[in-house]
Protein backbone atom coordinates (compact mmCIF):
# COMPACT_ATOMS: atom_id res chain seq x y z
CA UNK A 1 0.00 0.00 0.00
CA UNK A 2 1.02 3.57 -1.16
CA UNK A 3 1.29 5.94 1.88
CA UNK A 4 3.94 8.22 1.51
CA UNK A 5 4.51 11.45 -0.35
CA UNK A 6 7.46 12.50 -1.77
CA UNK A 7 7.43 15.90 -3.69
CA UNK A 8 10.16 17.80 -6.07
CA UNK A 9 10.13 20.89 -7.99
CA UNK A 10 10.19 21.40 -11.51
CA UNK A 11 9.42 23.90 -13.93
CA UNK A 12 5.66 24.76 -15.11
CA UNK A 13 6.99 23.36 -18.86
CA UNK A 14 8.71 20.62 -16.94
CA UNK A 15 5.46 19.80 -14.91
CA UNK A 16 3.41 19.81 -18.56
CA UNK A 17 5.85 17.42 -19.98
CA UNK A 18 5.90 14.96 -17.77
CA UNK A 19 2.09 14.95 -17.77
CA UNK A 20 1.43 14.44 -21.70
CA UNK A 21 4.63 11.21 -21.52
CA UNK A 22 2.63 9.97 -18.30
CA UNK A 23 -0.73 9.94 -20.46
CA UNK A 24 0.82 8.95 -23.70
CA UNK A 25 2.35 5.83 -21.54
CA UNK A 26 -1.59 5.14 -20.52
CA UNK A 27 -0.62 5.99 -16.94
CA UNK A 28 -0.65 8.06 -13.91
CA UNK A 29 1.76 10.97 -13.49
CA UNK A 30 3.00 9.10 -10.09
CA UNK A 31 3.16 5.94 -11.54
CA UNK A 32 5.53 7.86 -14.73
CA UNK A 33 7.49 9.32 -12.24
CA UNK A 34 7.96 5.85 -10.24
CA UNK A 35 8.97 4.34 -13.31
CA UNK A 36 11.25 6.73 -14.31
CA UNK A 37 12.71 7.19 -10.75
CA UNK A 38 13.34 3.09 -10.90
CA UNK A 39 14.85 2.99 -14.34
CA UNK A 40 11.82 1.02 -15.54
CA UNK A 41 10.71 0.78 -19.00
CA UNK A 42 7.94 3.57 -20.03
CA UNK A 43 5.72 2.37 -23.49
CA UNK A 44 3.95 5.01 -24.71
CA UNK A 45 0.41 3.85 -26.54
CA UNK A 46 0.10 3.59 -29.98
CA UNK A 47 -1.97 6.13 -31.32
CA UNK A 48 -4.70 5.04 -34.57
CA UNK A 49 -2.08 6.58 -37.17
CA UNK A 50 0.95 4.25 -35.66
CA UNK A 51 -1.36 1.33 -35.31
CA UNK A 52 -2.16 1.71 -39.09
CA UNK A 53 1.45 2.21 -40.29
CA UNK A 54 2.55 -0.67 -38.27
CA UNK A 55 -0.30 -3.02 -39.61
CA UNK A 56 0.96 -1.79 -43.40
CA UNK A 57 4.11 -2.86 -42.56
CA UNK A 58 3.25 -5.86 -41.62
CA UNK A 59 1.57 -6.77 -44.76
CA UNK A 60 4.94 -5.51 -46.59
CA UNK A 61 7.38 -7.58 -44.41
CA UNK A 62 5.02 -10.80 -45.21
CA UNK A 63 4.08 -9.78 -49.03
CA UNK A 64 7.79 -8.92 -49.74
CA UNK A 65 8.96 -12.39 -48.33
CA UNK A 66 6.59 -14.12 -50.66
CA UNK A 67 7.97 -12.27 -53.53
CA UNK A 68 12.00 -13.00 -52.16
CA UNK A 69 10.59 -16.54 -51.75
CA UNK A 70 9.68 -16.83 -55.50
CA UNK A 71 12.23 -15.45 -56.50
CA UNK A 72 14.75 -17.34 -55.07
CA UNK A 73 15.29 -20.06 -57.40
CA UNK A 74 15.40 -17.97 -60.73
CA UNK A 75 17.38 -14.87 -59.40
CA UNK A 76 19.11 -14.91 -56.51
CA UNK A 77 20.79 -11.54 -56.11
CA UNK A 78 17.43 -10.01 -56.54
CA UNK A 79 16.01 -12.40 -53.87
CA UNK A 80 18.97 -10.97 -51.53
CA UNK A 81 18.01 -7.48 -52.10
CA UNK A 82 14.44 -8.40 -51.14
CA UNK A 83 15.50 -10.36 -47.97
CA UNK A 84 17.37 -7.44 -47.47
CA UNK A 85 14.47 -4.97 -47.50
CA UNK A 86 12.38 -7.21 -45.63
CA UNK A 87 14.87 -6.87 -42.34
CA UNK A 88 14.86 -3.60 -43.12
CA UNK A 89 11.29 -3.36 -42.66
CA UNK A 90 11.37 -5.91 -39.35
CA UNK A 91 13.79 -3.33 -37.69
CA UNK A 92 11.51 -0.71 -38.25
CA UNK A 93 8.82 -2.92 -36.66
CA UNK A 94 10.66 -3.50 -33.69
CA UNK A 95 11.38 -0.23 -32.90
CA UNK A 96 7.34 0.16 -32.36
CA UNK A 97 7.84 -2.38 -29.46
CA UNK A 98 10.34 -0.77 -27.66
Amino acid sequence: MKREIIKFRCTLFEKKLLKVRAKKAGISLSEFCRRAAFQDQIVERMDEQHIEIYTTLIKYHVNFKRIANMFRKRNPKLADEVVSLTDEIKAHLNTFKK
